[in-house]
């Protein structure tokens, strides 16, 4: 008879979006009914759970207690990108709130640096390596990435699953498509094969990304992550295939609470489909539970200029969310070329 899977609640609320949750459910895991590989896997489910919501909550050696972006759309059409990624203003000062916010996610990844010892597994020092990534320094990123290929260079540890999915992860965020694939594309679990799709999807290689699906269908159809790389390749092919997506975040959203990552997978759906001010809706609920979620300002931003309404706004929080977005550089570009075309013509 197979043990339980006491890991099994943590994992799907991570794969959701649903962060909070996961925190709480790692909290209830008995250690003593968890073997060291499984202690292992839900702390770092427990560091990714916090380091994808900017929580600044992590209290020290308490041990309390992240698509994949979805799609963006683009000016006046939908346009699905991978990346959970028009010439506006930013402010002169930033906002209280916006400081806020900037100032709790550089706290969340100073004290998951701070929770995660030299001594720790090699797991969790690839956590700890996608905070130092993700700090936003520039010379942080280049030491995470430097200290990332020794440990992947290390023969006795370079194989370890966690390791291998940080570092798709970091050399996807660094746009280097080959390298990531380099350490993900044997497979290994479920979330190195939706990874796989992501990267194949950013690469624009939806025949690619379908045969990763296949193999996660063959593996285990029903899996939250194959449901969501299912829904995820649908919106990149486009056409009948959209309606399969939203039936796929239509059954995620009736079996799990609502999440910013289903919500604004239905919205893309809506998007796609026309229904903008469906999927206006579903995304100022999604804003409602995460008001800097960056995939929400995103979509907001695009289904707002959609609508013909003012998205200036959405805009100017996501640039401060997360100023490396792919739609805010799609506009600082658009705006640029705008802006040498017209004094190429004065």
């Amino acid at each position: 008879m197979a043990s339980p899977d006491h890991l099994f609640g943590l994992r799907n609320s991570f794969y959701i979006g649903a962060y909070h949750a996961a925190i709480t459910s790692s909290q209830s895991v008995p250690a003593h009914a968890l073997s060291p590989d499984e202690l292992v896997e839900r702390d770092a489910i427990l560091y990714r759970s916090y380091i994808a919501i900017g929580s600044h909550q992590v209290r020290a050696r308490s041990r309390p207690p992240s698509p994949p972006p979805l799609a963006v759309g683009h000016l006046d059409r939908v346009t699905p990108c991978r990346v959970r990624t028009p010439a506006l203003g930013v402010p002169t000062q930033m906002p209280v709130a916006a400081a806020h916010v900037l100032t709790s996610r550089t706290l969340a990844m100073q004290l998951v640096v701070g929770e995660i010892g030299p001594g720790a597994a090699t797991a969790l020092q690839a956590v700890k390596l996608l905070a130092v990534y993700l700090s936003g320094d520039a010379g942080n990123r280049e030491s995470a990435v430097s200290r990332l290929r020794e440990l992947l260079s290390d023969a006795a540890i370079g194989s370890n699953p966690i390791l291998r999915l940080m570092a798709g992860t970091i050399f996807m965020h660094e746009r280097d498509y080959a390298e990531a694939l380099k350490h993900t594309h044997s497979g290994g679990n479920m979330e190195l094969l939706a990874l796989n799709v992501q990267i194949y999807l950013q690469m624009h290689r939806a025949d690619h990304a379908e045969k990763q699906l296949r193999v996660m269908q063959q593996l285990d159809e029903d899996h939250t992550l194959t449901q969501l790389a299912n829904a995820w390749v649908d919106l990149v092919m486009g056409g009948s295939k959209i309606q399969e997506a939203h039936l796929i975040f239509q059954d995620l959203s009736e079996k799990y609470p609502p999440t910013c990552t289903i919500l604004n997978g239905k919205a893309l759906c809506s998007m796609h489909m026309g229904n903008f001010e469906d999927a206006e809706g579903l995304l100022l609920e999604s804003l409602n539970k995460d008001a800097k979620d960056a995939e929400t300002l995103a979509n907001l931003t695009v289904c707002s200029l959609n609508l013909g309404k003012p998205a200036t706004r959405y805009l100017n929080q996501l640039k401060l969310v997360n100023p490396e977005h792919t739609l805010v550089k799609r506009m600082s570009s658009a705006a640029d070329s705008f802006d040498r075309a017209c004094q190429a013509m004065a």
